[in-house]
């Protein structure tokens, strides 16, 4: 989830997050799921990663399908990153990472088989990343994201507050309506697991934390930025029945 920044803050937060094996919840089991619901794609799609990070996501769809992968995210440390990943497992043929800004795309429209996002499609607000979405996509091609949800009705004062950057999170129904608006078919959706968050998101997330306090012992600047950071798993370890990601699987009509 977003964190208000100060430049120091700022350098901290990227230091946790960098070095993840993701910057967000999600795993191969939830990605393989959501791939099998875009039934009919072409032997050889060519898909977008939108907002791929370090490209966890990024790797798992090249080795579950046999296509090419546009990976984009504006973060250039995340995407030089993934790029040496790409090169060590030699799929530099089938993988492109750039460095881009979701909300200025310079891509053909009608132009991919599958557009993939996960946890990224806030930055723009569904209602404009959805139509956006469905636009580079050829007819009858999937848009597969994950989407923050609302799982209750009574999350407690921190946890709202933990959100109020997602000024227009809601339900599951409240996202169902704005796939069908932006001309795309709602194929199916599911909740991501506990293990999609903890695995390979809140627990090296907290070993990293621990980490970086013994490297910062006695810089107070630097400990206060990492409490707050760890908030976020704590806060998930007590309330994340309140709410939770959601992946949705949508096809162009």
């Amino acid at each position: 989830m977003p964190v208000a920044v100060t430049s120091r803050a700022e350098q901290i937060f990227f230091e946790v997050f960098e070095p993840l094996p993701r910057q967000g919840p999600g795993n191969l089991a939830c990605a393989e799921r959501a791939l099998a619901l875009c039934s009919e794609l072409p032997a050889t799609p060519r898909a977008l990663d939108l907002g791929c990070g370090s490209g966890a996501q990024t790797l798992h769809l090249a080795s579950l399908t046999k296509g090419t992968i546009l990976a984009v995210d504006s973060h250039a440390p995340l995407i030089d990153r993934l790029r040496t990943q790409v090169a060590e497992q030699g799929l530099s043929a089938r993988v492109d990472a750039r460095v881009g800004d979701m909300s200025a795309l310079d891509l053909p429209p009608e132009n991919f088989d599958l557009v993939w996002s996960e946890g990224a499609l806030y930055n723009l607000g569904l209602a404009a990343a959805l139509p956006m979405c469905a636009s580079l996509l050829r007819p009858g091609g999937y848009l597969a994201f994950t989407e923050a949800v609302w799982r209750t009705t009574e999350a407690p004062p921190e946890v709202r507050e933990a959100f109020a950057d997602y000024s227009t999170m809601g339900r599951v129904e409240d996202v169902v309506p704005l796939i069908k608006e932006s001309g795309l078919s709602l194929v199916d959706h599911f909740d991501l697991p506990d293990a999609a968050w903890w695995d390979d998101f809140y627990s090296p997330m907290e070993q990293r934390i621990e980490k970086l306090r013994t490297k910062y012992v006695g810089d107070a600047e630097a400990l206060a930025a990492l409490d707050e950071i760890g908030k976020e798993p704590a806060m998930h370890r007590r309330s994340g029945h309140h709410y939770g990601y959601t992946f949705f699987v949508a096809r162009r009509v």
